[in-house]
């Protein structure tokens, strides 16, 4: 299954990342966590060690990788460069293993706009499509609050978008754009989940503000999750019962989408 996680920055999309990507490894599933977004938040929200998380180059950062497999070199602007570079082995070979997870960051890329036509921009977008497509583990990928790096031509290659919503007008709005934004290129299965409620009322006011019947569980306001931030730790070794219960039942709408 291919599942992109998007949402306003700071909503706690990298937790619930982490989560459902240790859930599913837990479980025996073969899982790749592809950590998209710029500000890479991925590997702490795993629990990663500093050291761990220091090893990890991303894939942006690869130069001598992305000159060799595109055949031009970084910033000679005007050479003719290969549109589809080989990206098959890029998971496996620089992937870091981390509680039964393939981490993979691809990093910013810093040349150009955001639809700049560079051999790194062109590595990152063929690798993704490599990766949705062509790939037969289980794929989580921590996206920013855009859908930046899926296209048309990997739309339907994703099986679920879920939204990460908190309870503020700013966030709602975000998760209405990434919903547009995933409608126009072919994406169908979009769900919420709602994250920092602190009351009925919270919930409530994400629930009416999206499409109805599509958030599929509800994170409380958790000081848990919050210390297992600040201490670098994956929130799932952290919390309680009550609110373990609503993460399985974030992987249990999943399995139910993917059946």
């Amino acid at each position: 299954m291919k599942i992109a996680i998007s949402g306003k920055g700071g909503v706690g999309k990298s937790t619930i990342a982490a989560a459902l990507a240790v859930m599913l490894a837990r479980q025996g599933e073969r899982v790749l966590a592809l950590d998209a977004d710029p500000d890479a938040n991925l590997a702490s929200a795993l629990g990663m060690s500093s050291e761990k998380q220091q090893s990890i180059i991303p894939v942006s950062k690869q130069i001598a990788l992305i000159e060799e497999r595109t055949g031009v070199q970084i910033n000679e602007y005007g050479k003719v460069f290969k549109l589809n570079p080989e990206v098959s082995d890029v998971a496996e070979k620089f992937g870091v293993e981390w509680d039964g997870v393939n981490v993979l960051v691809l990093g910013a890329v810093q040349n150009g706009g955001s639809g700049c036509a560079c051999p790194e921009s062109t590595f990152i977008k063929a690798l993704v499509t490599d990766l949705v497509l062509y790939k037969n583990e289980t794929l989580i990928m921590d996206m920013e609050a855009g859908i930046e790096h899926l296209g048309r031509a990997t739309s339907h290659g994703v099986d679920l978008m879920l939204v990460v919503v908190e309870p503020g007008q700013r966030s709602v709005d975000c998760a209405n754009t990434v919903t547009r934004m995933a409608g126009e290129i072919g994406i169908k299965r979009v769900v919420y989940i709602g994250n920092k409620i602190a009351n009925a009322a919270d919930e409530a006011f994400i629930s009416e503000s999206l499409p109805s019947g599509r958030m599929i569980a509800a994170i409380p306001y958790c000081e848990e999750i919050r210390t297992a931030d600040k201490e670098r730790r994956l929130a799932l070794d952290m919390v309680g019962d009550a609110v373990m219960a609503r993460f399985e039942q974030i992987l249990q709408g999943v399995k139910e989408i993917e059946s």
